[in-house]
């Protein structure tokens, strides 16, 4: 069971730091000064993908689900659009960690693509 979840972990964090990959590259542009200092230069922009990808899974493993209770009736108000701007907010805390700039139509455009491959991935793991 718990090997089934870390490699469920471990298969999001690869999925994610892929697309990050493509979303950074799209819509974004990497801050030479992010809010938590990261050792890396361009020549490791692998590291930063990796990074993203690994902020992001964790974001969105632990403090996703609790945002989504306290917005339970926020989200039964809205008809589930809320979980929109939650996710949202998700990609501009991933983003201010690991200095990555997106403008609103970038941070919306990789919040969808993030919640369409986390949607098929959560599918095919289960």
């Amino acid at each position: 069971m718990i090997k089934l979840q870390v490699f469920g972990f471990l298969l999001r964090w690869l999925a994610t730091s892929i697309a990050m990959f493509f979303c950074i590259t799209w819509f974004g542009t990497v801050v030479s000064d992010p809010q938590i200092p990261i050792p890396i230069d361009m020549s490791n922009a692998w590291a930063l993908y990796a990074i993203a990808g690994l902020v992001f899974s964790i974001i969105n493993s632990v403090v996703k689900p609790i945002i989504k209770i306290f917005a339970l009736p926020l989200a039964i108000l809205t008809m589930g659009i809320s979980t929109l701007v939650i996710n949202v907010v998700m990609v501009i805390v991933t983003n201010q960690l690991t200095g990555v700039e997106m403008n609103v139509l970038g941070t919306v455009a990789t919040s969808v693509i993030l919640s369409i491959m986390n949607s098929v991935l959560n599918f095919l793991i289960k």
